[in-house]
């Protein structure tokens, strides 16, 4: 599975933004999917995850009620959704698959995209 991450930017606290993931191989519509961010001087940190037919998804607490996951299996994309954003959400996001355990552990994910910058301005 390759993961390519887009649709972050530059957006003001308030404000909405959608990030996508595009998924290549025929084995992602069965896996687990995650996005994580990452701060500068951080750890990676799970924001949210869902599993293969979207019936189960799991938020970090920081993101409860704001941010949205889903996916479209028939295109290959998971989407996460970020509403009334922080500048703490500041951070780059990544998008995973596959976790081998936990799903909020970002050492138990075999698949990662490259990052997309998302930067709340206060």
């Amino acid at each position: 599975v390759q993961l390519q991450a887009s649709g972050g930017g530059l957006v003001q606290a308030g404000g909405p933004l959608r990030l996508s993931c595009a998924a290549s191989g025929r084995s992602f519509s069965s896996k687990v999917m995650g996005w994580f961010r990452q701060a500068p001087g951080k750890e990676r940190d799970i924001v949210a995850a869902i599993t293969w037919n979207g019936a189960g998804t799991y938020y970090a607490d920081s993101v409860k009620g704001r941010f949205t996951i889903s996916r479209d299996n028939a295109k290959n994309t998971v989407y996460l959704q970020m509403n009334s954003l922080k500048p703490e959400d500041t951070a780059v996001y990544y998008c995973a698959a596959d976790p081998g355990g936990s799903w909020s552990r970002a050492d138990a994910y075999n698949y990662w995209g490259q990052g997309t910058q998302v930067t709340v301005s206060s």
